[in-house]
């Protein structure tokens, strides 16, 4: 027995293995405890039987688990991104932010965060467009009012003014033409200062996203009739005067079509669309029809805007000051004290300047500073004219 039991596993046994097993492990069986109990040693025998074979498993049940049932789903399409952990974040019109996995679609939370008293977007997801203030067109999604009555301009607006003094905003325009002054735009100037992208830029969704990550209020520039058109053009799908006094405006949508998440329109050139009520009253109608602000660059003296605007219940603001006609940093630095010397006149000022490096460069600069006199940078929604304006 005791051979059977230490022969090497798979060799038979032999005169020579059992002389080496019993050389070896007989002195070792030796020293074992003498007093192994009869029951222990039966089952050792019973074991090591050559025909030994283990019990079967006794089966096992395990209780059937309730079928999932998939979250139910909000009325509706909804705007859908990939996310960062690879699944994908959707943002729909009732404010709530979903997360779902990679796998199989399944949600994985879903948040809903808005100031209390605020329409506003949440700044987390402040870069995806709300599913309800858009309309599907041949032009892309149109900006519209919500069924529930919110409006571009009430959900996209930057933070409003936090004090009740001096206030400036700022509205740098021509984004998206150049990358390079894009993209230094949306990085150095701080997030009171209004970003206005051209129509005709490129990369237009993702400088908007960056732009509303970090916190800017935005503009959409849509190009319209200056005086001498066409030989002085602002370029293609140019809103000329004859069509918005049809009320034609194809070329109005092609450039809302371009962008998302802004609160308004302004001017690109215009100065002979500014100075015509007939164009500009169904042009801003169709504006408040659809919940944005315009702004007047106030380029022109001879601009009819600001009256149409009030007559028809349009939100409305116009610049006091172009900063960057000349385009030198101590001029720049100039009109930026005179924007403040207006602003502590009259509480409020609005200076308009483009993408230029010396121009992003100076004004945010001469932000900070302000900032530190008690002047407060806000976005351009918050000094404009609004019938609609809750109290």
């Amino acid at each position: 027995m005791r051979e059977e039991l230490y022969r090497p596993l798979g060799l038979e046994l032999t005169a020579g293995n059992r002389a080496a097993a019993n050389g070896r492990l007989w002195p070792r069986l030796r020293m074992a405890a003498f007093g192994a109990t009869v029951l222990a040693g039966s089952a050792a025998t019973f074991l090591f039987q050559p025909d030994f074979q283990p019990p079967p498993a006794a089966p096992v049940t395990v209780a059937a688990l309730p079928e999932a049932k998939e979250a139910p789903k909000p009325a509706g399409p909804s705007i859908v991104r990939p996310s960062a952990g690879g699944g994908v974040t959707i943002a729909n019109g009732d404010g709530f932010i979903r997360q779902t996995n990679d796998l199989d679609g399944l949600e994985t939370g879903s948040v809903r965060v808005l100031e209390p008293g605020s329409l506003r977007q949440p700044a987390s997801f402040a870069h995806l467009p709300e599913e309800a203030l858009l309309e599907n067109s041949a032009f892309g999604p149109l900006p519209v009012r919500a069924g529930d009555g919110r409006r571009p301009l009430d959900v996209y607006s930057g933070t409003p003014a936090q004090t009740g003094g001096t206030r400036v905003a700022i509205v740098v325009g021509g984004l998206g033409i150049s990358q390079t002054g894009t993209q230094k735009a949306v990085q150095i100037l701080p997030p009171g200062v209004t970003l206005a992208f051209a129509a005709a830029g490129n990369s237009l969704d993702r400088w908007m996203q960056a732009a509303r990550r970090n916190g800017h209020e935005l503009l959409l520039q849509a190009p319209m009739e200056p005086f001498g058109y066409p030989q002085v053009s602002p370029g293609e799908h140019t809103q000329t005067v004859a069509d918005a006094a049809n009320g034609q405006f194809d070329q109005l949508h092609w450039a809302m079509g371009r962008l998302t998440n802004y609160v308004g329109v302004m001017n690109f050139m215009g100065a002979r669309f500014n100075a015509d009520p007939a164009a500009l009253e169904p042009f801003l109608a169709e504006l408040s029809r659809r919940g944005l602000l315009y702004l007047d660059d106030g380029t022109s003296p001879r601009s009819a805007s600001r009256d149409v605007a009030v007559a028809g219940g349009t939100p409305f603001a116009a610049s006091d000051l172009v900063l960057d006609d000349d385009r030198s940093p101590e001029a720049i630095r100039r009109q930026l004290d005179t924007l403040e010397r207006i602003a502590r006149a009259k509480g409020t000022a609005i200076g308009v300047a483009s993408a230029f490096e010396g121009s992003v460069l100076s004004i945010a600069q001469w932000a900070a500073e302000a900032s530190a006199r008690g002047v407060e940078i806000v976005p351009v929604s918050a000094l404009a004219s609004d019938p609609e304006a809750r109290s």
